[in-house]
């Protein structure tokens, strides 16, 4: 996606080489046009997977994740990082490593909105390793909800996630796609869409 591509270019942060930083557009202050745009787009991509629900995890997934359920007019249900005081009904549960906070979080879906008769689209900020997404597949599976498929708005190709996911027989389309941060230069190769 060339509007994302170029709004990286602009205002992305290369805080070494494995870290990009877009704070300003992505994970702190939000673009509103910006997600609606990558969330339409990605509506139009998994148009014919008859998606019924799109998942993400909190918190930087939820603004493309809630235009992409608004254009496919379905639910969006985002995985959370800690356990509610109102969350007191059975829980689907999975472990997540994040590279970036270099944390372990069980993220959690109360089970009463995901079902196996779901068709899931899963939408994240980044994939790095894939553990995010891989947590999420879980969730999904414990429902005994079907993948329909994986948008990511930012991937760093380098890494091995695309490959863990791809391995799994799952579609990922991610509209950047990183080549290197290599000396605080964003290198990119052809995105999905």
């Amino acid at each position: 996606m060339e509007e994302l591509i170029k709004r990286i270019q602009q205002d992305g942060d290369v805080l070494g080489d494995g870290v990009l930083k877009v704070d300003s557009l992505i994970n702190h202050q939000v673009d509103p046009q910006l997600m609606k745009n990558m969330g339409e787009l990605f509506a139009k991509v998994f148009a014919e997977r008859k998606v019924t629900k799109v998942v993400t995890i909190e918190s930087s997934g939820i603004a493309p994740a809630v235009f992409c359920a608004l254009e496919l007019g379905v639910p969006m249900i985002f995985a959370r990082k800690s356990k509610s005081l109102t969350m007191n009904e059975e829980l689907l549960t999975a472990s997540v490593y994040s590279f970036t906070k270099q944390v372990t979080s069980t993220i959690s879906i109360s089970r009463k909105f995901l079902n196996e008769s779901d068709n899931v689209l899963i939408i994240d900020d980044f994939l790095a390793n894939g553990q995010a997404a891989k947590g999420l597949i879980e969730l999904c599976q414990q429902a005994g909800a079907s993948v329909e498929g994986i948008g990511i708005l930012i991937e760093k190709s380098f890494q091995d996630g695309r490959q863990l996911l791809e391995g799994m027989g799952l579609d990922v389309v991610s509209l950047a796609r990183i080549q290197s941060l290599k000396d605080g230069e964003v290198t990119f190769i052809e995105a999905d869409a």
